[in-house]
């Protein structure tokens, strides 16, 4: 399978992404890269590799770019020349841990939406206490929505979590601000209705203070209330780190238990770290694209290049069209 990436996107470019990208290629040998940036800046952090093809490109999206122009002005640059790869079917998927509006915008306009999906949708998998994660959406790319983009939104997320995460028959929550059936605004009472007829292993609602004890394996909500969400466990899990850092520099005596519990400490941030179970995926597109946090190290590139290749290795667009194609 062909997979184009931004070799430019992200705070730690292109270092970050060459390294993650020769990673990759080492452990999966179903794939080749497209790797598309500027020639000389790549340079320094490149190895030969069989499987790898370098485009040059001119230009680069930058993160302050506006999101809807900024893939159509910048035709040379790594972003658009890595989604124009997937709209010619050059590659069959893509990942960039650049300008998030961009490559959203960007994937609409050229790799295009899947007939029948009113909305795409972007999703991650989050962690939990139990480290098997829990895959959430919308996370921002439509701030409202109506019920039926939401139930949408459990129909991809159910194909995913089987197809990619393995899970034969995945939890479906709604999230809410409370668990009985009557709970909720307008919008999340009509979620709750339509859901509750599909074919779904709908559980009901979920609130947001259970997400991380496993409670459910699909959480679905509109992509206002799931982009703080997102922010709030990102924020929370980076404060619990810096908290425990200060408290166990705070003396010699803790200096020597923070020794003694290395190991566990560093389990603990895996444990945290989103980023080790990929990139967020937007759902409802032609193809699969695949959004790298911003600040993704080598590891979290090679994750999302994982994440990317098993979409396209078990057919999970496909698998979207058969469900969601209108009749």
């Amino acid at each position: 399978m062909k997979l184009a990436i931004d070799g430019m996107g992200g705070d730690h470019a292109p270092k970050a992404i060459v390294e993650g990208v020769l990673l990759a290629l080492e452990d999966f040998p179903n794939i080749e890269v497209q790797l598309y940036g500027h020639q000389q800046q790549l340079q320094p952090f490149l190895k030969e590799h069989e499987r790898l093809t370098v485009i040059h490109c001119e230009e680069v999206v930058e993160g302050e770019d506006d999101p809807a122009r900024a893939v159509r002005r910048k035709k040379d640059s790594s972003m658009a020349k890595m989604l124009e790869a997937v709209e010619e079917g050059r590659a069959d998927a893509c990942l960039s841990a650049g300008n998030t509006g961009a490559l959203m915008a960007g994937g609409l306009f050229k790799v295009g939406r899947i007939e029948g999906v009113s909305r795409p949708a972007l999703a991650t998998t989050l962690p939990t206490i139990d480290g098997k994660g829990f895959l959430m959406l919308d996370l921002g790319a439509n701030s409202d929505a109506k019920p039926e983009n939401i139930v949408q939104y459990a129909i991809m997320g159910n194909i995913y979590a089987q197809k990619v995460r393995g899970i034969e028959k995945p939890r479906v929550g709604l999230l809410n601000i409370g668990t009985e059936e009557k709970k909720g605004n307008e919008l999340t009472k009509a979620v709750f209705g339509q859901l509750k007829e599909t074919d779904l292993n709908f559980i009901g609602n979920v609130e947001a203070r259970d997400l991380l004890n496993n409670v459910a394996d699909v959480v679905v909500t509109d992509g206002f209330t799931g982009n703080m969400v997102l922010k709030s466990i990102e924020g929370t899990a980076g404060a619990i780190m810096s908290m425990l850092k200060d408290a166990f520099m705070a003396s010699s005596k803790t200096k020597i238990s923070a020794l003694l519990m290395k190991n566990e400490l560093k389990n603990l941030k895996g444990k945290l770290d989103y980023s080790e179970h990929g990139g967020a995926a937007l759902f409802g597109l032609q193809a699969p694209v695949v959004k790298a946090h911003g600040s993704s190290n080598a590891r979290a590139i090679y994750s999302a290049i994982r994440q990317a290749s098993i979409m396209v290795e078990h057919d999970v667009v496909d698998v979207i069209k058969a469900t969601i194609a209108p009749n």
